[in-house]
């Protein structure tokens, strides 16, 4: 929903023993503010590989942000000492889903 402003953070450890509480939480933060099925789903997937890119590295830990501001949700996993994954997507209105958004990049 457009009109929703939050941040929601998680510093998490031991990728393999989070993966399915992510993916838990990931959609209860889109389902929140509007998402359904697909764009879920796609967002899980595109965080999932983010994570096992990082733990493949020898990353122990990563902060993940969840962040509705302007419109937009903002989704970001950081890893000590590597360039941080970032998502956008605007939000639905109000009453409405997305079934798609903007794609997660490198930065």
């Amino acid at each position: 929903m457009a009109g929703h402003e939050f941040v929601f953070a998680l510093e998490l450890s031991d990728e393999p023993y989070f993966e399915g509480m992510l993916a838990d939480v990931t959609s209860a933060v889109l389902v929140h503010v509007g998402y359904q099925g697909a764009a879920i789903e796609t967002l899980r997937a595109e965080l999932g590989a983010a994570l096992r890119a990082g733990a493949a590295a020898g990353q122990p830990w990563c902060d993940i942000r969840f962040r509705a501001h302007s419109g937009h949700l903002h989704v970001s996993i950081a890893y000590p000492g590597r360039a941080e994954w970032r998502a956008t997507r605007a939000l639905p209105p109000e009453g409405k889903s997305s079934p798609h958004g903007e794609r997660g990049a490198r930065e």
